[in-house]
């Protein structure tokens, strides 16, 4: 593999002794270090900003509405170019292209793990669970060469800091022995994403993505080496994986995997992806176009009845399939490999009409 170099941000010309931002590196202020193309076939087409951020423990606003109050998000942007992500909307604050720019202009926080480590050995940091994948995700394709998130799981783990993470790809398993190691001394909660099994739908509305099967087949593997994982089934989009039929296949699917709960998620549309999802359902899907208007004129959210609809009929297929539905993520520390994990949860809570996370 070939990594170009395309401008080195980092000079010393202004005789200050720092590093001086110029050309695309003031996107990013001066902490931009170098711009990189890659040449191979996995890479192609996409661009990798490397920074050093200033911090990466952030606090979610409005945290009172989520089931988190802490995210780590070692990178902006994402390969897995889902055509609905609502995390497009932040590549316009650094005057990006929230469509193709998204999926091809990645930042990458390089000095995540060792930042991660100063901010948890903080004296005003008090142990909160930090949640990651909740804006892109942390296995994207880039991870398999930046290799950022051994770093930061070995951080959470050696200060015993419960985590959970989120995510589309099957990279996760790279890091199972990591993962079962944070799980003896803290909790740990892993969730990986498939809101449907259908390929056709898959490939062009998640082209960057492992396939679904692929995906639940790292399900699989994580409760084989007795980590806990559920299932979010996000998102159910409208009109297109919605069916009776398609539930079926999608839950039964989840089943199978050894899934410890699904949960829905019904596809909601914020500004920023709205626009990049409307461009393409009117290439791919011309006569849905009217129908999403007129669900979506209230806003990003799919109206309530529809949210609750789905709910029940995944909850349902849940129980006639042998998992429990979850509401919210659960977060419970590991058993020895193959066996079940302690500290259970209690009933399901009852699902709320939809969770904001995504």
């Amino acid at each position: 593999m070939r990594w170009d170099s395309l401008t080195d941000h980092a000079d010393d010309t202004d005789g200050t002794g720092g590093a001086r931002a110029t050309g695309p590196a003031a996107l990013f202020g001066a902490d931009a270090v170098v711009t990189r193309t890659v040449d191979t076939p996995e890479f192609r087409g996409i661009t990798f900003h490397e920074v050093r951020a200033r911090s990466i423990v952030n606090k979610v606003p409005g945290a009172s509405r989520m089931p988190f109050e802490w995210t780590v998000n070692p990178y902006r942007g994402c390969s897995h170019a889902c055509v609905y992500c609502f995390a497009r909307r932040t590549h316009a604050y650094l005057d990006l292209d929230t469509g193709l720019g998204f999926d091809s202009q990645i930042v990458v926080k390089t000095n995540a793990p060792e930042l991660l480590r100063r901010e948890l050995g903080s004296r005003r940091w008090t142990g909160a669970h930090i949640a990651m994948g909740t804006n892109v995700d942390c296995y994207q394709r880039a991870e398999g060469r930046y290799r950022l998130m051994p770093g930061i799981i070995e951080a959470l783990r050696d200060h015993a800091n419960p985590f959970s993470i989120l995510t589309k790809g099957t990279l996760i398993l790279r890091d199972l022995p990591l993962l079962r190691e944070a799980a003896e001394v803290t909790d740990v909660g892993i969730s990986v994403s498939v809101g449907f099994t259908d390929p056709g739908l898959w490939r062009t509305v998640e082209p960057g993505t492992p396939s679904p099967g692929a995906r639940l087949h790292a399900v699989r593997a994580l409760t084989d080496a007795g980590i806990e994982c559920g299932v979010l089934m996000a998102p159910v989009i409208p009109f297109l994986g919605d069916s009776p039929e398609q539930l079926r296949e999608t839950v039964r699917a989840v089943a199978e995997s050894g899934a410890t709960s699904v949960t829905p998620l019904v596809l909601h549309l914020r500004p920023g992806a709205r626009e990049w999802f409307t461009a393409w359902l009117g290439e791919h899907h011309p006569h849905l176009v009217e129908r999403y208007e007129r669900m979506y004129a209230g806003g990003s959210y799919a109206p309530t009845w529809y949210q609750r609809q789905i709910t029940r009929q995944v909850h349902r297929l849940a129980a006639e399939f042998g998992i429990g539905p979850n509401g919210r993520p659960s977060f419970r520390r590991a058993g020895p490999a193959g066996e079940p994990a302690a500290g259970a949860a209690g009933p399901a809570a009852a699902a709320p009409t939809q969770l904001t996370l995504l």
